[in-house]
């Protein structure tokens, strides 16, 4: 097994399996489909950010929001479990490798986007002696849904732990 702070190669990972986990159909939240083809107009965007129930939570109070899922992504192992993507890095007191901070990509747009903005909050965080950014920004891989009992985790689980909390510092874009 590989070091708890670096991802597992290809051939130390698990083999996972050749079917997708099952997810419910709609949105637990806003009632609008959480399984691709999405409405046209729509484009995808894939973050990593730790704990992923806060993260969703954050992400379908915003507007413009259609839907939001929780899964895996940027690894070996097709269709993983939670347990099977748990390894040791540590983000607050979530611990593995898939707490790891990374902005996915769909295109050129995005990337340019991802990268401006990582820039210029970097600027507001040195301003506020505070540490370096080490997102990681690459194309998106395949994403794999989480388990079921994860989607819209803290709707379904209102008194859920999320230890998901900001810098303080914002970044106008």
């Amino acid at each position: 097994m590989p070091s708890k702070t670096v991802l597992p190669t290809a051939q130390e990972s698990l083999p996972g399996r050749t079917e997708a986990l099952q997810v419910a159909a709609k949105h637990v939240v806003n009632g609008n489909s959480t399984l691709e083809p999405f409405p046209a107009g729509h484009e995808l965007a894939m973050f990593g950010m730790g704990c992923f129930w806060g993260v969703e939570r954050l992400f379908w109070k915003q507007k413009g929001i259609f839907s939001t899922q929780v899964g895996y992504a940027g690894g070996y192992t097709p269709n993983p479990t939670y347990q099977e993507v748990c390894t040791g890095m540590k983000q607050g007191i979530d611990v593995g490798t898939q707490y790891r901070s990374v902005i996915f990509t769909y295109g050129d747009q995005q990337r340019e986007a991802a990268l401006s903005s990582k820039e210029n909050f970097q600027k507001e965080l040195s301003r506020n002696n505070l540490g370096t950014i080490t997102t990681e920004i690459c194309p998106a891989p395949k994403f794999y849904y989480a388990e079921d009992y994860h989607q819209q985790y803290l709707h379904k689980n209102p008194d859920g732990y999320c230890g998901l909390k900001g810098t303080g510092v914002t970044c106008t874009l």
